[in-house]
């Protein structure tokens, strides 16, 4: 009977480690919409997609419902000098050529802590990323 128990109890401490740890954004149900773009292929939203999800991996307790692409509007002139100019600021020197925007949805924690007010669904949140002709993206900023 003991060791029954014993065995019983061992089977629920190593189901219950199964069930520890923070969620992957890149695990689950992440929706993933690609639009329609002229500009990129899915394998180049799919790299700036795993920069942002890299990124979202760090923010303790939120959990990704869904990444959008904007539209190839937003790769235009103006944009690209914005993120050139935020490269700046960064005292870094790579010259972009190409931008893309993605919104996200996403839940916060249910106690909340940080930027994040308590158990909300934040939408239309903004990832900008940039990359010169050839290079990787760089997650630029986002936010609202």
């Amino acid at each position: 009977m003991r060791k029954t128990i014993a065995i019983l109890l061992m089977a629920v401490c190593i189901c219950g480690l199964f069930g520890c740890g923070k969620k992957d954004a890149g695990s689950g149900e992440v929706k993933i919409d690609y639009g329609n773009s002229s500009l990129y292929t899915k394998e180049d939203m799919d790299e700036a997609i795993g920069k942002i999800k890299d990124e979202f991996n760090t923010w303790e307790g939120c959990e990704l419902h869904s990444i959008s692409y904007t539209s190839d509007d937003q790769c235009n002139d103006e944009n690209i000098a914005w993120m050139n100019e935020l490269e700046e600021a960064n005292d870094a020197s790579e010259v972009f050529t190409q931008c893309i925007k993605f919104t996200s949805s996403f839940h916060s924690p249910k106690e909340g802590g940080g930027a994040w007010e308590a158990d909300k669904e934040y939408e239309d949140y903004e990832w900008w990323l940039a990359r010169s002709d050839g290079g990787s993206w760089k997650l630029m900023t986002f936010g609202y």
